[in-house]
């Protein structure tokens, strides 16, 4: 190559060199490479694509001896190819383990015997000189071959056969029955078996092409239940349960919009019909795409007006169903729960509101009315601006309207200090963070409607953030009629449980599904003190104002200053409404969170806030003594005696007991209330015994505890410091208790259970737990589980153990809790006696899994299991048998916890192969698999119809996916939980605490999506410019 002037060349170089080693720029430009390229003398050409392939042949170097080598100039790639896919007319052989080879392995048949006898054919030929071949081994012999295509023929046949005989039978059936709405179901659910059969091994195979035929048979699957379902439909047009399993197969094949046009058609035709209702108002919840909170609450809002229209006889075409009202009522509490996850707190707190001055302070002359009248009749009251339930000054609806006539009144004013609380205390925080912190901060204050002060001028316009104030349209259409006192009794506990309060586990059961709720890991944790901590157990769901990520703290340990106010407010005006007996559930609830409050600040650690409380809960216990009804109430002493002993005056609360046994007279174990008082006792000071001796008293007759228990079998007054017990005086209580028990249960078997007054009078939980507790400490630890063991028998016998599942008689359900608690007792004590003592743990398991699988969603049950396993490493029992209790259970809780178990396992052996000690014996053996197990356990869990609408499950499973560093499947499943539980807002905020990059497009959705957003991120910034 020449540069310029031919005479001006640069001089040439022999080698390549760098840049920067050139002392000029000019010089030694080009260089003279003189290492030839073979290829390019032998084919004329610099292209790559002219040069030949070859492959070697034989072992020997080219040119060595032309017999042994050769050239092969056929393109490698190309031969590859034809040998994949059989272009040489023969297939090649699969390996062992090969897709085809697995299904060949499952079709073969099963041999009994070990090996395989050839049977004597007789015939010799040529190649069967001795006869001893059988025909196909002469076959081969001879050169010639057999298809093993007949065996699996055969084996195809066989299967289609039984197919088509069962298909042939579900048709016979049908015809023969065509109104068994069951058999039709099983029809349907039976495809899934057929797709099974007959699309075997697919599933194995992988690759595009083996992804799109399983999408298809899928399809075609899904296409054939469906016209199945509408030729059932078509037979049985009244059946509500094949119109749903018709919709939910069409959940997967049709368009949202169709899909939801046939939803409307189908409550259009049913209008009366709940269980119909509740799947509707689920389905509108719970699919992402037509998501919006005003479109669900007007749903809710539509379901409530249209059963009240059915219920007054309004709607002449259907007729009301038996049991209306207590579906309303559950209908009504899950909107007002839907608001308060969504964070739309104050419409949830005056649903509540409404409520109650629409059923406690109705006036009588609107009684008569119809729902729909009465509703226009309330309006007024509420656009009045009158202080409603829990305000200062509030007097009802009743009152209201008899004071109209005479000119209303005036309303007394309320003085509130305003704090100027720094909402952002420390600006150094990431930007999602400070978020996270104001916007549950602001959720624990301001959950209550905002209200125009007219005492300074106020008017809703002044009012900062309009989605505080709520409007009577907002409330209006979901009111409804509650006829009963029992339903009464039900709506108010409801709203004490939705503020946060202990209430009666059977009266306030959880409505529709209890997965919906769940949100909360306090379900999880539970079981620190195991013989007094059943009363107080948490259900798992949030009260209204706790709205923070999975891990989060409450602010308060209650309700805040406000809120206090208001239940103080709330108490203050429904206590002269109720009759006596539902007073005393009031005072027990009050009295239990006051408790609950000093229990939270234990846990806490914080001394001065320990003690402020404790002088607030004993001033509030003290108080609800003082009133006339409760100054005999054992149940309320026997909350006040508890409270004194947790706040550490042991003394103090000794003498409440006493006192309180005293007032109980001589009524001994005919009192149900007093077994309770001193069953608590008992426990108590045995517990506070072990602390001081390291177990048992040697001598029973000085045991405080058996004290206690001798004085209630005996019919007087208990005191901790009486004298030794004789032992005549032990024996004569044993007699006592047996006679009792054996009373309490000829009663039972004797006498049907059929209203609450008779099912109080079976309360057997104190009285059984008393004689258990005394025979533990008098005789042994057997002795104490024979007794529980009797009863629960007993109670089997009776048919008691279970309520009915088609009964909703609080009276059924109230033995069962009875029978529950009788399980949960028994196994608290001998997980009591195995941490004192050595005792063989056979007991305790065999106990605990004879008595998970009857009532699978007992929280404080699941919780002893999993302490009790998890302190041994038995792992390989513990997922059996949780594996057979998840297999025939639908409950969300059994899965729950067997995840909760593995992750405990799991940390347990991190810690183990953490451990620096390498010269230590580990305690716990390596384990590997686990982050597998426990993910399997998540994907099963949310598979189920149950699990997949639960927000504490899919919360849990993003948390522990970015524990485990894959935070981009955690992103993924995150928005695969928007596809079930869209209105859970704690879950978007667990996502910010988690990717707290992607703030803006999290509060984005959450916009879209109608969620309450408290602290848009414009206010923020100006918040984080000062």
């Amino acid at each position: 190559m020449f540069v310029g002037n031919r005479q001006e060349a640069p001089q040439l170089a022999s080698h390549f060199s760098w840049l920067d080693d050139l002392q000029l720029p000019t010089e030694q430009l080009f260089c003279v490479d003189r290492k030839a390229d073979p290829a390019n003398w032998t084919y004329k050409s610099l292209y790559r694509g002219d040069v030949a392939r070859y492959r070697r042949k034989g072992s020997s170097a080219l040119g060595l001896d032309f017999h042994k080598q050769g050239v092969s100039w056929e393109d490698s790639e190309a031969t590859n190819k034809k040998k994949k896919k059989g272009g040489d007319g023969k297939k090649a052989a699969d390996r062992y383990y090969s897709t085809v080879s697995r299904q060949l392995l499952k079709a073969a048949p099963i041999f009994k015997n070990v090996f395989i006898f050839l049977a004597h054919t007789g015939q010799t030929s040529s190649v069967n000189p001795l006869g001893v071949y059988d025909s196909l081994t002469a076959l081969w012999l001879q050169g010639k071959g057999q298809q093993d295509q007949r065996k699996e023929d055969a084996h195809t046949e066989e299967g289609t056969a039984l197919l088509g005989g069962r298909t042939e039978d579900f048709n016979r059936r049908l015809r023969e029955q065509p109104a068994d709405t069951q058999l039709w179901i099983e029809f349907i659910r039976y495809q899934d078996e057929v797709s099974a059969a007959v699309f075997k091994g697919e599933e194995e195979q992988q690759g595009s092409d083996a992804a799109e035929r399983r999408k298809s048979s899928y399809r075609a699957v899904l296409e054939k239940k469906l016209s199945i379902a509408e030729r059932a439909v078509a037979t049985n047009p009244l059946c509500i349960a094949l119109q749903l399993e018709r919709l939910r197969i069409c959940q997967e094949l049709w368009e949202p919009s169709a899909l939801a046009k046939e939803w409307k058609k189908l409550v259009f035709l049913h209008p009366n019909s709940t269980p119909l209702w509740r799947e509707y108002l689920l389905f509108t919840q719970s699919y992402f795409s037509s998501f919006t909170v005003s479109k669900v609450n007007a749903a809710y809002c539509k379901c409530l007006s249209t059963l009240s229209a059915v219920r007054d006889g309004s709607m002449v075409s259907h007729p009301a169903l038996p049991g209306i009202e207590e579906d309303m009522l559950d209908i009504f509490t899950q909107q007002c729960h839907f608001l308060r996850q969504c964070g739309h707190s104050e419409k949830s707190t005056a649903l509540f509101q409404a409520m109650m001055d629409f059923t406690f302070f109705k006036p009588d002359s609107v009684r008569e009315l119809s729902t729909k009248q009465q509703v226009e009749f309330f309006e007024p009251f509420w656009d009045s601006g009158e202080a409603r339930v829990g305000e200062l000054g509030a007097r009802g609806w009743k009152a209201w309207m008899l004071q109209q006539e005479r000119g209303g009144w005036l309303q007394p004013t309320e003085e509130e200090e305003e704090e100027d609380e720094e909402e952002v205390k420390d600006r150094t925080q990431p930007r999602g963070t400070i978020w996270l912190d104001v916007e549950s901060s602001r959720e624990a204050t301001d959950w209550l409607p905002w209200r125009p002060d007219k005492a300074k001028g106020q008017s809703e316009e002044d009012c900062e953030d309009p989605d505080r104030q709520v409007l009577f349209d907002d409330i209006g259409p979901s009111l409804i009629c509650l006829s009963s006192p029992e339903l009464h009794l039900r709506l108010l506990l409801r709203f004490l449980s939705f503020l946060g309060l202990p209430v009666d586990s059977v009266l306030s059961v959880s409505p529709g599904q209890p997965g919906l709720l769940l949100e909360n890991l306090s379900l999880l944790t539970q079981g620190k003190r195991p013989l007094t901590s059943y009363d107080l157990a948490d259900g798992g769901i949030n009260s209204v104002g706790h709205m923070t990520t999975l891990q989060g703290t409450r602010k308060w340990v209650g309700l805040g200053k406000q809120g206090e106010k208001f239940l103080t407010n709330l108490f203050n005006m429904l206590q002269p409404v109720l009759p006596p007996h539902h007073r005393a559930f009031l005072s027990l609830s009050w009295i239990r969170y006051e408790k609950l409050k000093v229990m939270r600040c234990l846990h806490g650690g914080n001394k001065k806030r320990l003690r402020s409380q404790g002088k607030s809960s004993k001033r509030v216990a003290k108080r609800l003594l003082k009133e006339p009804d409760n100054r005999s109430s054992l149940v309320l002493w026997r909350e006040y005696g508890h409270l004194e002993w947790l706040l550490g005056n042991l003394d103090e609360a000794r003498k409440v007991f006493s006192t309180a046994t005293a007032l109980g007279g001589t009524k001994g174990l005919s009192s149900l209330a007093l077994c309770d008082l001193c069953l608590l006792w008992s426990q108590l000071e045995l517990e506070d015994g072990a602390k001081e001796r390291g177990g048992q008293p040697a001598d029973v007759t000085a045991s405080p505890a058996v004290s206690v228990l001798t004085r209630l079998a005996e019919g007087t007054s208990a005191s901790s410091t009486s004298s030794s017990l004789s032992t005549v005086s032990i024996l004569k209580a044993r007699k006592s208790y047996e006679q009792a028990l054996a009373a309490t249960f000829c009663l039972i078997l004797s006498s049907p259970v059929q209203d609450d007054l008779m099912a109080e009078k079976l309360r057997l939980r104190g009285l059984v737990g008393c004689y258990a507790l005394f025979q533990y400490l008098t005789v042994s630890v057997q002795a104490a589980n024979a007794v529980y063991t009797q009863q629960l028998n007993s109670s089997k016998e009776g048919k008691l153990a279970r309520a009915d599942a088609d009964s909703n008689r609080p009276c059924v359900s109230r033995v069962a809790a009875e029978c529950e608690a009788l399980a949960w007792q028994q196994a608290a004590l001998l997980k009591y006696h195995n941490s004192v003592a050595v005792f063989p743990l056979v007991t305790l398991r065999q106990t605990l899994t004879s008595a998970l699988p009857v009532w699978t969603t007992s929280v404080p049950l699941w919780s002893i299991y999993v302490q009790v396993e998890n302190r041994y490493h038995s792992a390989g029992r513990a997922r059996r048998f949780f594996h057979s209790v998840t297999r025939n259970c639908s409950s969300v809780v059994p899965r729950l916890f067997a995840i909760v178990a593995e992750q405990q396992r799991k940390q347990l052996v991190d810690a183990a192969q953490r451990s620096c000690l390498h010269d230590d014996p580990l305690s716990i053996l390596p384990e590997n698999g686990l982050s597998n197990r426990i993910r399997g356990l998540f994907e099963n869990a949310i598979a189920t119809e149950t699990g997949a609408h639960c927000p504490l499950l899919w919360r849990m499973y993003i948390y522990f996916l970015v524990c485990e560093g894959k935070v981009d499947k955690a992103t993924g499943i995150f928005y695969k939980a928007l596809q079930n539980i869209p209105w859970c807002k704690g879950l978007y905020m667990d996502a910010v605490q988690l990717f707290p990059d992607h703030l803006q497009e999290f509060v984005d959705l959450l916009t879209e999506k109608e969620l309450r957003v408290r602290l848009p991120l414009e206010e923020l910034d100006i918040l984080l410019e000062d």
